[in-house]
């Protein structure tokens, strides 16, 4: 559509003009355009073709009376009398012969009046002369020639031919009037078809326009049929899966918003509830006071782990930019994360076991990279029973370097594996509360492995356990990125 705005009041006001009428408005004045030269340029060119011929036809005519009389001198009546007889052709509907003195000697249409005849004095000066017109109006040809008579003294008269054609005539009349009814005929049926084309063209745009406005409004599950194959159902189709889209990102954000906001609501609730009866009591003694105190500090250290989390995906929700991408040994990086992890699993009464290869380089964001084993580890050691096991195990495979952490703690079910990787998703969510987990870890994992050009594959652990696959392609020195191509999969 194209628009005309306007001022109300200060306030711009669009004026919407329909595509409709501008396509069937460009249609109908090229329709026009194309009728008119289909009435006019047959008609012209026919013509024209009939002006040749019978400039052809009376010059040739003129030259061969002028020859026979070219032998007569002096001119007389009797003798032109006895020239045309001879030759014995047949006239047109008038035909002059004049002396020097543009006097009339013969004349084969003896009704006319006498009087200046066209053409003949410039003939007697010795150019011949010709013209033709077409009336429109009498629907007929009009022809005139002069041929200059030259004897052995020079000119000594004019040869004049007149033909008045209506045959030719009635033959261009019909052609036009045979045009112009199939223009007025074709005409008709194109403003038809525009119409139906244009009102056809506009729905389909109107439809997609008021979709358009719904999911404006915010309703994000509007879709829009899909016919044919042209450009507008490719756009209908791209927008559908546009509109598919941000319906999933909007119950996504949703759903994190309300997850963030129950999981951050928990442990200032558990604060003020700690820090008002602190404040509420006058006889509280001090050991009930200190627990309290190390109980608020618990929860704000809780709160603080889940918001460097949620600070953790937002920067590998911004995308490769906020990452650098380095080779990176991965046994390095995971001895020294699983060397900090030696405190909580002790803890625990959890063993720590690697089998670790040499010559794993990747090309990845340390950082990231940390992130993941730091995660898969702890996770690991948290959901482990006592005197259970982490088992870390690194080694080269098929240009790839293969990471897997597997323990034999409570594992996953089955019907838990596809969710495992979502945003807040817990298992065991009374069990996920009480070790301080916050349902974010795996989503780290996963967003920080695909950020990376890796994969990662959850399988369940016999007899119990759960093991986590990575994969990350080798590092190519020679080049800037990784030498194999790996599949993102969620």
């Amino acid at each position: 559509m194209w628009v005309t705005i306007s001022r109300t009041e200060g306030k711009k006001v669009r004026r919407i003009v329909s595509v409709r009428f501008k396509i069937a408005a460009v249609f109908s004045l090229f329709t026009a355009g194309m009728m008119l030269f289909l009435n006019i340029y047959p008609v012209y060119v026919s013509r024209d073709m009939v002006f040749a011929t019978k400039r052809g036809a009376l010059q040739s005519q003129g030259s061969v009376i002028s020859s026979s009389l070219s032998a007569l001198e002096p001119l007389s009546e009797q003798g032109v009398e006895q020239v045309m007889a001879l030759l014995d052709m047949a006239p047109p509907t008038r035909l002059v012969v004049t002396d020097a003195d543009q006097h009339i000697l013969y004349d084969a249409d003896r009704t006319r009046s006498g009087g200046p005849l066209w053409g003949v004095e410039e003939a007697l000066k010795g150019y011949a002369q010709f013209s033709c017109a077409y009336s429109y109006t009498a629907g007929a040809f009009t022809s005139r020639c002069t041929v200059p008579v030259v004897g052995p003294a020079g000119v000594t008269g004019a040869v004049y031919l007149y033909e008045y054609d209506t045959e030719q005539g009635d033959i261009i009349a019909g052609l036009q009037q045979n045009l112009g009814s199939m223009s007025v005929l074709f005409g008709g049926a194109g403003l038809v078809i525009i119409v139906v084309i244009s009102t056809t063209l506009t729905r389909r745009i109107k439809r997609l326009s008021r979709a358009m406005d719904v999911v404006r409004g915010g309703d994000y599950s509007q879709r829009v049929p899909v016919r044919g194959r042209d450009e507008l159902a490719a756009l209908a189709e791209e927008f559908n899966v546009l509109t598919g889209r941000l319906e999933d990102t909007e119950e996504v954000r949703r759903r994190f918003v309300s997850d963030a906001s129950h999981e951050l609501r928990t442990p200032l609730a558990a604060i003020r509830l700690l820090s008002d009866s602190i404040t509420q009591s006058d006889s509280m003694d001090p050991d009930t006071m200190r627990e309290f105190a190390r109980d608020i500090g618990a929860e704000a250290h809780r709160l603080q782990r889940i918001t460097e989390k949620l600070m953790t995906l937002t920067k590998l929700d911004a995308g490769p930019a906020v990452r650098q991408p380095e080779p990176v040994d991965v046994k390095a990086v995971a001895e020294r994360t699983l060397h900090l992890l030696e405190p909580l699993a002790a803890e625990q009464g959890v063993h720590l076991q690697t089998d670790l290869a040499d010559g794993c380089v990747v090309s990845a964001s340390a950082d990231d990279l940390y992130q993941i084993i730091f995660n898969l580890a702890e996770n690991g050691i948290k959901y482990n029973q006592p005197g259970g096991s982490v088992t870390l195990a690194l080694r080269r495979e098929d240009g790839q370097a293969l990471l897997t952490v597997a323990d034999t703690g409570i594992g996953i079910p089955e019907a838990d594996m596809d969710h495992i990787f979502d945003r807040f998703y817990r298992v065991d969510k009374a069990r996920s509360r009480a070790s301080g987990g916050s349902g974010l870890g795996l989503a780290i994992v996963h967003d920080a492995v695909l950020a990376n050009a890796g994969t990662i594959h959850a399988a369940a652990q016999s007899p119990a356990g759960t093991r986590f696959t990575v994969a990350f392609p080798l590092w190519d020195p020679q080049a800037d990125r990784p030498d194999i191509s790996c599949d993102k999969e969620r």
